[in-house]
């Protein structure tokens, strides 16, 4: 199938909004894989004085995610798709988040103010057309020393994890989708995972960016080699990775 990209995949997401939380409450461990990869940020001081990238948001939930590990750290959420962050606005957050409707491409516009000392950026990088591209823009978004973490769908290349992913998607994940009427967004999703760089071809795409430090750390559980957590260091070439 041709995955959807840009505009498509957008409207897509749009759609399926309004059942999105329901169907990622449905997965064991889906909010404290979140919060583990956003603690392995490691930013000091619960985040006191730092400011935070939340790229591709989605509906909230890494961005709350964020505020469990840095309650004090000033956040900026964005997405693309205006019916996620409908969702994610309809919730209650401090002031010390703000959310805007941006594509990864577009957010390079908000360094303008000062550059961010972290990005986290959970479930984005398999849906950009250009990864690259997104990756250089992040890299110029960060202060030198800024840190990275990437929470995302990236298979270990073991032939064991690809199996489990097909056999997780086509009698779970699609079928549910399909309920709900998104199966467009969901066979997205399962293809775009195949298609999508194994964690060691990801960890090489981050050092070919000029991200330093580059680090692979598996989820627990039933996404174990399925789903993974990417550290680095940002902002100059050979800045540390995040502890």
């Amino acid at each position: 199938m041709t995955l959807l990209r840009d505009h498509d995949l957008a409207t897509a997401f749009d759609h399926a909004a309004p059942r999105y939380d329901r169907l990622t409450a449905a997965n064991p461990g889906y909010h404290a894989d979140l919060r583990r990869s956003a603690r392995r940020l490691g930013l000091p001081d619960g985040g006191a004085g730092l400011r935070v990238l939340d790229l591709g948001c989605g509906t909230g939930s890494s961005t709350r995610a964020l505020l469990a590990t840095a309650p004090r750290a000033r956040i900026t959420a964005v997405d693309a798709s205006a019916g996620m962050l409908g969702r994610a606005l309809a919730k209650s957050w401090p002031d010390t988040v703000r959310f805007l409707r941006l594509t990864a491409e577009e957010v390079a516009a908000t360094a303008r103010e000062e550059p961010y000392d972290a990005v986290f950026a959970a479930y984005l990088f398999r849906n950009v057309s250009d990864p690259d591209a997104v990756l250089t823009s992040v890299r110029a978004l960060l202060r030198p020393g800024g840190r990275l973490a990437v929470h995302e769908y990236s298979l270990s290349g073991s032939p064991v994890h690809r199996a489990l992913w097909n056999a997780v998607c086509r009698g779970v994940i699609i079928p549910a989708g399909t309920v709900t009427g998104d199966r467009a967004l969901y066979r997205h999703l399962w293809r775009s995972v195949l298609d999508f760089d194994t964690a060691p071809a990801f960890a090489a795409r981050l050092a070919r960016a000029g991200f330093g430090g580059v680090r692979t750390l598996p989820v627990a559980g039933w996404q174990t080699g399925v789903v993974h957590t990417f550290l680095a260091g940002g902002g100059r070439p050979g800045a540390a990775a995040a502890r």
